[in-house]
Parts: structure tokens; C-alpha cells; sequence
């Protein structure tokens, strides 16, 4: 199994050009490294008013094992079952569809489907792109007809790349019930990304391989597999080395889809993508550092809705940093190649290789890009809801809880090694906002930026305090501004009426004072404070 993604040399294309498609077409295929199998021994249902569906299924039928579910009038006799169905729901995919139904005062009944036509007048299935073997063709006869004669083709067993990998340790979709990151789930126009608590779960069989849920993941918990990274860095790399041995200079890279034809245009250099949603920020900013004047990317007009502002979001994103780092543009183009922008690029094209997650790719390329620019910020800002950026803390307010430490997924925020501190990792933040959800004093705000200094890698003090001893064993166990926050709050919780010193003392220490008899003298000695 390989991909299609390397363009035949075209005639009439300029020389540059012609050397970059040489020199992908002499690239080796990409090869799956995980496939998804599907089996089909053809059982069909048809769904559908009998105007609609009964000629249809009886077309079916001839071939296939048919069951027909009648959204209105009696169950005329045929020699496969006919039912008459008023209320359907319909999950599933090729091989293992669950249909239930129920008919007038009929008890529901339900059944399991290798193929689905459904011919009602609002699809069953409502997502964007719908599961392999559901097929909702709308009132058009040619349509309906082509559907049908595709029905037949599927039959067998199946198989197609699985186009995601997960890492489940880097993701941020949520902590201790919090939720935090919900991209993915809410990008994925197939269905088939859900929570699962504190972590997600994808379906690899309602995956379309569009890869909108990689390029939105803000940790890289979620990496496109078909191709990976490295393999289309490889590609992209590969291409504009070979555009610039045959002595061309500042092309522009157009991404677009792998069923388009490429096109011939001077200084453009086409790259076919499964879908155009699996790249972004990470791939394009490299091409940039690889000696690319832009990065235009092709919609078809089909695209999922959330994919098209996802990518536009992405350009904003990217061209906010180029702009920061003084380079003149615009860079990024989403629409039509012949519209491509064309900006400053770095007078030197970069050597590194893109790497398996985003995170360090993107560190490679903006090394590069900071590097070479025409201005040197320390940091620049960036729109609302970026993956980069610092935490602003209300010191005040802050009580060193580290409640905010345990529910940080990228250990950009680190409690003290001997003190209580709170530390913060400024590369690791990916603005996910669990620690401003979990702190308790809400004494966190998200700062979208992306740092340039020294100093971004390395832990920061944000916060510190001295630690408070326990007044009876004179342990560590706490800080002293939380202490006094619980003094200030507790004081008049009836378990510490009239023993306010307990909350001075660690857990066990408060432990052994409470069960202590009260009707007896005791002499403890206890440390000032």
C-alpha cells in the first residue's frame, strides 16, 4: 500500500520546477506503517420511503443479501424482509452498522448491517464526512443509482491506513475531571473522536485520515502517520533542494489535494497532501526556514467547515510571528495558487530535519527564523487561543498549593526541588488553561505569545514562600502564606472552634491532637510562631 503523492514531470513546466517534481518522483512511496481492516459479506439495508427505495432495493437484491426498512405505507411482499420503520437511529461503520427502528405500535426492533443506503430526504448520519459503506446519495436519480452500483463493490475485505498515531502521556485534553484541550474532538468531522475522561479515544474506523485533529493538537499528542511528519519533511525538503540546485530561487510550496491535478505555474512548487488539513504552522513555518517565499494551501470547496477555520486560524497564527520577526509579507495564502503570497524569507535556507512531534519542529524552525530575521523580539504576540505562551500569576492571591502543578499535562509548571516554589517551563505552556481551571484562588491568566529568549527552556521562579514547620514536630508541610490563608478561612469552621493551633500542625501531628482525651491535662510543647 502506497500513496499517490508524487506528481508525474510535467511538460511545460519551468526548468526549477521540472528538477523539484524529479527529484519527488524519485523519492520512494510511503508505505503504511498501520492499517484499519474492514469485512463485508454484504448484507444491506435500504431505507426509504417505497417511491424511493423499492426499486433500488430490489436492484441490490439480485446480488446482495437485502433488508428494506419503509418509512411510510404497508411492507409490500418481496422475497427479502421489508419492514415498516417510523423512528431509525443508525450508528457504525463498513462491516458493523447497528440499526434500530420501531413501526407504529410495533416493539423495536434492531439488527447489524454491512452497507447502508439511506435514501430519506436528511441522512441518518449527519457528520461531514460519513463512515466507508454508508452511502446517503439526496434525490438525485443518477446519484442514487451510482450509489447503489458502489454498494456492490463492497464486498470482501478492506483495508486502509490508520492515519493517526496518539501518545497518550502528552495529552492535554484533561485533568482530575477538568477539561482542557477539546481541538480534536471538536474539530473531527468524521465522529470519531470522543473524551474518555482525562484522555480521548479515537475510532480508527470512522477516521477519515483527514488529519485536522494533528494539525490543531497543541502537544503532539496526535501526529499524522500517513504520511508522518518526518516523511513529508523529507518530501518538502527534498523538493526545494533540488528547485534551487537548477537555479531557481524563492518559490512558494502549494499543498493540495492528492485527487487535484497539480499545476504548472512559474516559481510554484507542488506538493500533494490526503487532505489538506493535515499540515499546518509546523510544516509551513519549516518551509520557510527551507527557503520558500510562501506557503499556499488549495480549498476545494468541499472542506469541512471547522477545517477552513482551523487553517485560517493557523494562518493568522504563523503570519503573526513572521510579522513579528520583521520579515515584510504576507506569507500564507489559503484559496488558489495563482493568488500565492510571497514574502521576506531568511537569507540562508535551514539544514535541520522535521521531526516526529510538532513541538520540536517548530522549535527547530523558529531557531532558524529568529536567528536570520530582520528584527530580534523577545517575544511576540500572538492571537487569542494560540498553543504558545506564558501564564501571568497573582502572587497575592497565590497560596503554593500546587494545584495547578498537578494539573499541568506538559510540565510547563513545576513545583520547587527544596522550597515551595512554583516554577514555570515557558516552551513546554500550551495555553490549555487546566491550571487556571483548577486553581482554586483563581490567581492564573493565560498570555498567548511565543518567547524567544534564553531563557524560555529553563525553569523560572513565577512564585515562592518560606515553608512553615509543623508547631509539634517541627516537620515541613506547607507554606506560610497558605497557613495563614487557612487561619483566615477556617477559623470559624466548628472542628477548629477554639483550636486554632491545629491548623498549625501537619496531618498526623492534628490527628493525634484530636484524638487525645479531652478531660485530661496534657503538656505538649509546642513552637512559637
Amino acid at each position: 500500500m502506497n500513496i499517490p503523492y508524487f506528481p508525474v514531470v510535467q511538460a511545460g513546466a519551468h526548468a526549477p520546477t521540472q528538477a523539484a517534481l524529479a527529484a519527488l518522483a524519485a523519492l520512494p512511496p510511503t508505505e503504511a506503517q498501520d492499517a484499519v481492516t474492514y469485512r463485508s459479506t454484504g448484507n444491506t439495508v435500504v431505507i426509504g420511503t417505497g417511491a424511493d427505495a423499492l426499486a433500488l432495493a430490489d436492484y441490490l437484491a439480485r446480488a446482495l443479501p437485502v433488508t428494506l426498512l419503509l418509512r411510510d405505507g404497508g411492507a409490500p411482499a418481496r422475497t427479502y424482509p421489508v419492514f415498516v420503520a417510523e423512528r431509525i437511529a443508525l450508528t457504525g461503520w463498513l462491516g458493523a452498522f447497528a440499526v434500530r427502528w420501531q413501526g407504529g405500535a410495533d416493539e423495536a426492533r434492531s439488527a447489524a448491517f454491512d452497507l447502508v443506503l439511506d435514501l430519506g430526504e436528511q441522512s441518518l448520519i449527519g457528520t461531514h464526512q460519513a463512515p466507508h459503506g454508508y452511502h446517503a446519495p439526496g434525490a438525485d436519480p443518477a446519484a442514487r443509482q451510482a450509489a447503489a452500483d458502489a454498494l456492490l463493490e463492497l464486498v470482501g475485505d478492506f483495508e486502509k491506513p490508520k492515519y493517526f498515531a496518539y501518545k497518550e502521556r502528552l495529552c492535554a485534553h484533561g485533568r482530575n475531571t477538568l477539561t482542557g484541550c477539546n481541538a480534536c474532538v471538536e474539530i473531527c468531522s468524521a465522529g470519531a473522536i470522543a473524551g474518555a475522561g482525562d484522555r480521548i479515544e479515537v475510532n480508527p474506523y470512522l477516521c477519515a485520515g483527514c488529519g485536522a485533529c494533528t494539525t490543531v493538537c497543541p502537544t503532539g499528542a496526535l501526529a499524522y502517520a500517513y504520511p508522518t511528519a518526518t516523511q513529508l519533511g523529507r518530501r518538502l525538503k527534498t523538493a526545494l533542494q533540488a528547485y534551487r540546485a537548477a537555479g531557481g530561487s524563492a518559490p512558494a510550496i502549494l499543498f493540495h489535494d492528492a485527487t487535484q491535478e497539480s499545476d504548472n505555474a512559474p516559481g510554484v512548487i507542488p506538493l500533494a497532501l490526503h487532505h489538506v488539513a493535515s499540515c499546518g504552522i509546523d510544516v509551513w513555518l519549516s518551509a520557510l526556514a527551507y527557503g520558500a517565499s510562501g506557503v499556499a494551501v488549495r480549498l476545494t470547496g468541499t472542506e469541512a467547515p471547522q477545517y477552513v477555520a482551523a487553517l485560517e486560524r493557523q494562518v493568522a497564527l504563523a503570519q503573526a510571528i513572521m510579522d513579528g520577526l520583521g520579515y515584510a509579507g504576507p506569507h500564507f495564502t489559503l484559496g488558489d495558487a495563482a493568488a500565492c503570497a510571497r514574502g521576506a524569507m531568511p537569507p540562508e535556507p535551514a539544514t535541520f530535519d522535521i521531526a516526529a512531534n510538532e513541538r520540536d519542529t517548530l522549535e527547530y524552525a523558529l531557531d532558524h527564523l529568529h536567528r536570520h530575521a530582520p528584527a530580534q523580539p523577545q517575544t511576540v504576540a500572538l492571537p487569542a487561543g494560540a498553543p504558545f505562551g506564558a501564564i501571568a500569576l497573582n502572587t497575592a492571591a497565590c497560596s503554593l498549593c500546587m494545584a495547578c502543578v498537578g494539573a499541568c499535562p506538559a510540565a510547563a509548571l513545576q513545583g520547587g526541588d527544596t522550597l515551595p516554589q512554583l516554577r514555570f517551563v515557558e516552551k513546554n505552556c500550551v495555553q490549555c488553561g487546566l491550571c487556571a481551571n483548577t486553581c482554586p484562588e483563581q490567581a492564573i491568566r493565560l498570555v498567548p505569545r511565543m518567547s524567544f529568549k534564553a531563557t524560555r527552556n529553563t525553569p523560572f521562579v513565577l512564585h515562592g514562600s518560606q515553608p512553615f514547620h509543623c508547631i509539634r514536630c517541627d516537620k515541613p508541610f506547607g507554606t506560610v502564606q497558605m497557613i495563614e490563608t487557612m487561619l483566615a478561612r477556617l477559623g470559624g469552621h466548628a472542628a477548629f472552634a477554639g483550636k486554632l493551633e491545629r491548623m498549625k500542625m501537619c496531618g498526623d501531628c492534628r490527628v493525634v491532637d484530636m484524638m487525645a482525651p479531652q478531660d485530661e491535662m496534657q503538656v505538649i510543647p509546642l513552637r512559637r510562631v
